[in-house]
Order: structure tokens, then sequence, then C-alpha cells
């Protein structure tokens, strides 16, 4: 047999091999005989292609060349976290180089603002306290004697004008009229002076709790003090008064203008009641005359409608009659004038 002569054949590459766009790093390089290669270099996506004199191509990945040049998103973030820590450093420096006297004294002031503040409120609130205790019943010891004391200086310098002279007693048993009319103006004075008496003698026993306890301002102690003494000389007063008018009667005379006074707050009360019962009895009265007067009226009222009503039925039973007659006088004429009618038809 004889050998057919081969021809030398090159092996084709692998198609997976010669594919340019999958795996490029993984295909094997093939090895050539040294002959020249023509070398043609393109920039593909940081790519190096070789073609072979036998036909093929290998590609040389250059990507690391490219992962050296720094992205622009890396770099921003990269100048951000600088400028972030440049921030933070500034800040601890800045920090760092305070003195710290600074902070005392920031300390200090902001405590003395506060101490200050406070100290104002407690101002205001302990000048509104001392208002409401010195106003508290101002004026409920502002108190005045009353009219019946001048009147009776006023009747003894006329008393003396004409010959009385005080600590001479009446003679025999009827007084003279100046001792009559001093005694009964010392009477007088005497009672209007017990409603201040006795106000001072009510508030006393309280006045001296609340002193002593610290719990009324001095403005009020004071005006009690001072209302007390003028109550004590006027009751003093009246007394050596009575003597002068009458010896020993300044034993009696508060005694007896306190009664009086009783009375005469019991004759007031009395006047008061029965002026309360003639009010209400004068309405009373008004009540019943106008409880009758309004049932008189709803009688009349009653009668009254009664007739009205009576009256239109007389009217409404009049009208019916009268129109019924006329009816009666319609129809009677029709019926005339139908029997005309048909008397002529017939005729």
């Amino acid at each position: 047999r004889k050998r057919k002569p081969t021809t030398p054949t090159t092996a084709q590459p692998n198609a997976s091999l010669c594919d340019d766009t999958k795996h490029p790093e993984s295909r094997p390089r093939l090895s050539t005989p040294p002959t020249p290669t023509t070398t043609i270099t393109t920039t593909m996506s940081a790519e190096e292609a070789t073609i072979n004199p036998d036909g093929t191509t290998t590609f040389e990945d250059t990507t690391g060349a490219a992962d050296d040049i720094p992205q622009a998103d890396e770099a921003g973030a990269d100048d951000a976290g600088a400028g972030a820590d440049f921030t933070e450093e500034a800040a601890e420096e800045i920090i760092k180089g305070t003195d710290p006297a600074l902070f005392l004294l920031l300390a200090v002031v902001a405590f003395a603002v506060v101490f200050i503040v406070l100290r104002i409120r407690r101002k205001r609130a302990s000048a509104d306290v001392d208002d409401f205790f010195s106003n508290l019943d101002g004026d409920k010891f502002n108190l005045r004697l009353p009219a019946a004391v001048d009147e009776y200086y006023d009747v003894k310098a006329k008393a003396e004008e004409e010959g009385w002279e005080p600590g001479q007693a009446a003679q025999g048993k009827q007084p003279s009229a100046q001792h009559r009319a001093l005694a009964q103006a010392l009477m007088k004075r005497c009672i209007a002076d017990i409603p201040i008496v006795t106000f001072i003698q009510r508030e006393s026993a309280g006045m001296n709790k609340l002193y002593s306890q610290s719990m009324c301002s001095v403005k009020q102690w004071k005006s009690y003090q001072a209302a007390e003494a003028m109550v004590s000389a006027e009751v003093e007063e009246v007394r050596a008064e009575a003597d002068e008018v009458e010896p020993g009667w300044s034993q009696v005379i508060w005694r007896q203008a306190m009664q009086y006074h009783n009375m005469l707050k019991q004759k007031e009360e009395q006047a008061k009641q029965a002026a309360i019962a003639q009010q209400k009895a004068l309405a009373e009265k008004n009540r019943i005359e106008g409880e009758k007067q309004a049932a008189e009226k709803a009688k009349y009222d009653a009668v009254k409608a009664k007739v009205d009503a009576e009256k239109a039925r007389i009217q409404n039973a009049e009208k019916t009659a009268e129109e019924l007659a006329k009816q009666e006088a319609r129809e009677k004429d029709s019926k005339n004038a139908f029997k005309g009618v048909k008397k002529g038809f017939l005729g």
C-alpha cells in the first residue's frame, strides 16, 4: 500500500477560546514557531489584541492599569471624608485651645442671672403679702366720735353761761333746766358711744391674739391701738363729766346707757318688724284685691263671651232664614216662568 502524503494542518482554535468577549484571561495561549508576527494594538475596553501568523488572535487584559486610575466617586467620597475629619479636628483644636476660665466665667454669669431673677420674684411676693396685710381691714379701725360729743359741749357751754357750775347737785326734787338739759345731753352722748365701745371690746381679744402670733401688720395694729386709746379716753371723759353733772353718777352712767341703748335698739327692731309686717299685709291686701279684680274680670269676660256668642247665633239664624226666604222666592219665580213658557209652546 502506498501512503498518501499528508499535509500538515494547523489545529483550529476552540470557539470558546477564540471568543473575545468571554473569559479572555482563561484562554490558553498556543505556542507558535518562531516566525515573525504582526502585532496590532487597539484600545478596546482596555484590552490588547495580538494577531498571530496562523490567523489566531490573542487578547491581553490591561485593566490593571485602569484600576490604578482613581474613580471620580471615590475621590469625592475621600474629599468628603477628609472635610469631615478636618471639621472634627478643627473643633477639637478650638475646644482644646479654649481657656477653662471662660467656662467658669459663663457659669458664674448664669448663676448670677438665676439668683437675681429669684430674688426679684421673692421681693415681689413679699411686697404682695405686705400690701395684703397692710390693706387688710385698713378702714376697720378708722373710728370717729359721734356728733353727740360736740352737742354735749355746746349744751355745757350754754349752761355755764346761764350760771350752772360743775359739781352743782340738783336742788330739791326738781332739778334746774340747765341741770336737766346737761344730763340729757350727757346721756345722749353716752348712748351714742355704745356702738364704738362694744366694737372695740369685741375686737380686742382677736387683735391681741393676732399680734401675739405676728399675723397682723404693723399698720393694722397701730390703727387698733389708736382706736382703743380714743375709746378709752372717751369712756373716762364721760365718767368725769357725769360726776360734774351729778356726783356719783359715773358709777352707773354706762350701765344706764347700755340699758337705754338696748331699749332703743329693741324699739328699732320692733319698728322694723312692724314696717315689714305692714309691708307684707299691704302686699297681701294688694294680692287679694288683684285676685278679686282678676276673678271679676274673668267672670265679666265669660258673661260677655256668652252674650256675644248668643248674638252671633241669633244673627246667623236670621241670616239663614233670610237666605232660605230668598231661595224660596227664586224657586217660585222660576216655576212661574216655566209655566208661562209651557203655555206659549202648547198654544
